[in-house]
């Protein structure tokens, strides 16, 4: 069944907006300041909304891939508006403690992130097999570009006079919720699946060199292949970098300059957060003509660079930002890549299921790797060293870096006979 060739292009749209929302879930650093001054909470309590938000966002992901595989993309992305913005409301209510907050913001919000995400990365590389790389990097550029938006306007919104946080916190949350209820549910009512065996017109799938490939894994047999598991770890590790220097953005921008800054910390996460979306459109299309691992390899050669040489050590607010900013940019590649590896290498069938199993790798990461450094932060901070701690910081994820660079040289698709 031949559809018309430019309304694919309505889902990528569908996409960006809903995406743009999503992306939200990286702002959180600028709730963090207001949070620990007008409840007195410390660094690990002001960090824990945002890691089960993570931790739940990747469950999420699981339920979501197999529902939305059964049941289609507008039902399961309407569920995630409504539990997003159901958890922003509650927010506003029960904010005021961090178990609260860790039950509204953390794990309804996480939960609504997680249902609605997998709905337009799914869509897309159904119908985009000729373009998944670029398409799916496009399609999740609005979360990464999200911060660009949202952490400004929170900023603004919150305000700068600790008087008043009782008030426009809890506010903050309220408008959010609206933005979310519209957005997010009404971007969910345009995605459709196309049709069994759907081709873009004048398009071909390449032929696979060497052994014949099975061309659709259930997830069961994903999860008996040893690419899955490499895929995986890639994955951890290529999060560990980017999650970090997210969930501590705007501490390291007013910490380690020393107050030199010439911008808001909201504003410097912005500019990062664009360079974030930007990377998953140029990584994602990059991938698609020099390759899914040389692309992966390189992203985490830019990691090194930018964690030994631009953010250890570093002395200056510009070198802080420029630092983030490449961070920003690499780590935004995985999320486009990861999604077209899955793709490739277990076919686009059960691309939801796969795709939501191989981001448990980032959801693992995401709830541990922030409370390890904050930990690590914490204590340099008890011993007067905050510049050391973050040193080390940066120095063990430039280790997690090389180890990731040789895992995507090895790492190759599956080949298996197509009557096994």
């Amino acid at each position: 069944m031949e559809q018309n060739l430019g309304n694919r292009w309505r889902f990528v749209g569908a996409a960006l907006v809903m995406q743009l929302c999503l992306g939200v879930l990286y702002s959180w650093s600028v709730f963090r300041g207001p949070l620990e001054v007008l409840h007195g909470w410390d660094k690990a309590q002001s960090i824990a909304p945002y890691r089960y938000s993570v931790a739940f966002f990747a469950l999420a992901m699981i339920v979501a891939g197999f529902w939305q595989d059964k049941k289609g993309p507008r039902l399961v992305g309407s569920v995630g508006g409504i539990l997003l913005g159901t958890g922003c409301v509650l927010a506003s209510f029960i904010g005021n403690t961090p178990g609260g907050m860790i039950f509204a913001y953390g794990i309804l919000g996480g939960l609504g992130v997680g249902f609605a995400y997998v709905t337009p990365i799914a869509t897309c590389v159904k119908w985009f097999p000729d373009k998944r790389g670029m398409i799916v990097g496009l399609a999740v550029m609005g979360f990464g570009a999200g911060s660009m938006i949202f952490a400004p306007l929170i900023e603004k919104l919150i305000g700068s006079d600790p008087a008043m946080y009782a008030t426009t916190i809890p506010r903050t949350f309220i408008i959010m919720a609206v933005t979310f209820y519209i957005c997010v549910i009404g971007a969910a009512q345009v995605y459709r699946v196309p049709p069994a065996g759907y081709t873009p017109p004048g398009w071909s799938p390449p032929s696979a060199a060497g052994a014949p490939t099975k061309e659709d894994y259930a997830p069961a047999d994903m999860l008996k292949t040893w690419q899955f598991y490499c895929l995986w770890v890639m994955y951890f590790l290529g999060t560990a970098v980017g999650i970090t220097a997210i969930g501590q953005a705007k501490p390291i921008i007013v910490e380690l300059s020393k107050g030199a800054a010439v911008m808001s910390g909201g504003a410097a996460l912005g500019i990062m957060s664009l360079f974030n979306g930007l990377g998953r459109l140029a990584w994602g299309a990059t991938s698609d003509k020099l390759g899914r691992n040389m692309t992966t390899a390189t992203m985490y050669a830019t990691y090194v660079v930018a964690c030994l040489f631009l953010l250890r050590n570093a002395q200056n607010f510009w070198q802080v930002l420029i630092g983030l900013c490449v961070v920003g940019f690499a780590y935004g590649g995985y999320l486009a890549l990861m999604p077209s590896f899955t793709a490739d290498y277990f076919g686009a069938k059960n691309i939801g299921a796969n795709y939501g199993i191989m981001f448990t790798a980032w959801g693992v990461c995401g709830f541990i790797v922030p409370g390890y450094f904050a930990g690590v932060m914490k204590a340099a901070q008890a011993s007067g060293d905050l510049a050391g701690g973050y040193n080390k910081v940066y120095f063990i994820l430039a280790m997690m870096s090389i180890i990731g660079a040789v895992l995507a040289l090895v790492v190759k698709r599956p080949m298996q006979s197509l009557g096994e």
